[in-house]
């Protein structure tokens, strides 16, 4: 476990593709478990809305594209805050107004992040997409978010 005050960096590149978005996932909870407390609700709610960024990555990043793009994924705890903050981003091209608002099952990424974080910013231009999600308060016997 990352003690009081020390920090802890998760970084990787992969494919944009939905294999490789579950093994990252994968390492990324064992990450997560081996250097933070976390509460299984707490744990769980990082994990999903992670993968959540991961799964619109490598879904809608490089639709166009003939070949996948990269995703990358970096986590980083800062001991001294007590705060987590998990970026995953990619070089694809964000199409927005283009997505199928017609199946009720579909859109509900983002909102998902936004509920399950301290802070999800997301951002895209022509270089790519990146979502930002922080958790305050992450350490030693974290709560759930609501406490």
């Amino acid at each position: 476990m990352t003690d009081a005050g020390q920090s802890a960096q998760f970084t990787k590149h992969v494919r944009a593709a939905p294999e490789d978005a579950a093994q990252i996932r994968r390492e990324f909870s064992s990450w997560l478990s081996t250097h933070l407390a976390l509460d299984p609700t707490k744990a769980s709610d990082v994990v999903l809305a992670v993968n959540e960024a991961l799964a619109n990555a490598a879904e809608f990043a490089y639709v166009d594209a003939p070949t996948p793009g990269l995703m990358y994924v970096s986590a980083d705890y800062d001991g001294d805050a007590s705060v987590l903050t998990v970026t995953v981003r990619d070089d694809g091209v964000w199409r927005i107004g283009e997505t199928d608002h017609k199946n009720p099952a579909r859109g509900r990424g983002i909102p998902l992040m936004r509920a399950l974080t301290d802070r999800a910013v997301i951002d895209s231009n022509h270089a790519g997409t990146q979502a930002r999600l922080q958790w305050d308060q992450i350490g030693q016997n974290c709560g759930n978010r609501t406490t």
